[in-house]
């Protein structure tokens, strides 16, 4: 019996929670691409994660987390381990007063809708920003001159080996796009939030203004996975790549984006592959015109 079978076994047996074999990550990306997961995994609950690593670990196989799949580019031929998908079982919700904790697979859309709506600000920067918490938390997610750091207290982070650690604000070493998570790498499970009391129409309205810029000038209502490059301030990669004149450039099924150059979406089709084609085109073209080196946002899963 290989380790791959030994794990779905093990994890079956431990009624950690879902369990597929084989499952297209197409169907848990936002862009709609990905090969298949060998194993894709559901925790139900922290519990459940620790067994669920623990069982990983004993069988020394490969893994990666997963969230709502926004910002993740997944290799046409799938991933050849364990893939852990925070959702339900993993999106807790407890407010008091001023303070919220929430879980990992908590959407972050979902949370400050919610939390606007009970007159809390802090959040509405967020407004339209798909995926989860733990996600946000991983990249640092921001928007309108702010991000996740400003209104976090700590978080707590399952770590490989089993190791279950709350690490403060200063601790997570938060800059643009960045998190300590990107070097020593762990899993979200939880997150603790300092927000403030305000006037609940003025934050909802916010947000709302928020959303629909969002959802005015980005491609979301199209399979994409969100901002494809980090802006190399003080310049923004979409205004780079639309002065380049390649909006709406094609190969295969994956174009980007008219409405936003930093968008890159799946008219139909697109593979991994069509994805990374352009990705390299955009590099070398506005190397080449402003001599400036692009880096990716969105993560590029290979096997």
């Amino acid at each position: 019996m290989n380790k791959l079978k030994q794990v779905e076994d093990a994890l079956i047996r431990a009624d950690v929670g879902r369990v597929r074999v084989n499952e297209p990550l197409s169907k848990h990306t936002t862009i709609r691409i990905g090969g298949p997961a060998a194993i894709l995994v559901e925790p139900n609950s922290i519990e459940s994660l620790r067994k669920i690593l623990a069982i990983i670990n004993k069988n020394d196989v490969k893994w990666r987390v997963i969230g709502r799949g926004s910002n993740l580019l997944v290799n046409d031929n799938g991933i050849a381990g364990v893939v852990i998908k925070l959702s339900k079982g993993m999106d807790d919700f407890v407010l008091h007063d001023n303070e919220l904790r929430v879980g990992g697979g908590y959407s972050l859309i979902k949370l400050v809708t919610l939390i606007s709506r009970k007159g809390l600000t802090g959040l509405e920067f967020a407004g339209g920003i798909p995926g989860s918490v733990g996600g946000a938390i991983y990249m640092n997610a921001g928007a309108h001159g702010s991000d996740i750091s400003t209104v976090l207290t700590k978080v707590l982070v399952l770590f490989r080996r089993g190791e279950l650690r709350w690490l403060t604000r200063d601790e997570m070493r938060f800059s643009y796009r960045t998190s300590i998570l990107q070097e020593k790498p762990g899993i979200v499970v939880e997150a603790v939030f300092e927000l403030q009391k305000g006037d609940q129409k003025s934050i909802v309205a916010h947000m709302e203004k928020n959303k629909d810029y969002r959802s005015d000038t980005q491609p979301w209502k199209e399979p994409c996975c969100g901002s494809v490059f980090r802006n190399p301030l003080p310049d923004h990669a979409g205004q780079l790549i639309e002065a380049s004149g390649l909006k709406g450039h094609r190969v295969g099924g994956a174009e980007i984006s008219t409405l936003h150059g930093n968008f890159i979406v799946n008219v139909g089709g697109a593979t991994a592959k069509d994805v990374e084609e352009l990705i390299a085109l955009v590099k070398y073209t506005v190397k080449s015109r402003y001599g400036i080196d692009l880096h990716t946002e969105v993560e590029i899963v290979d096997r």
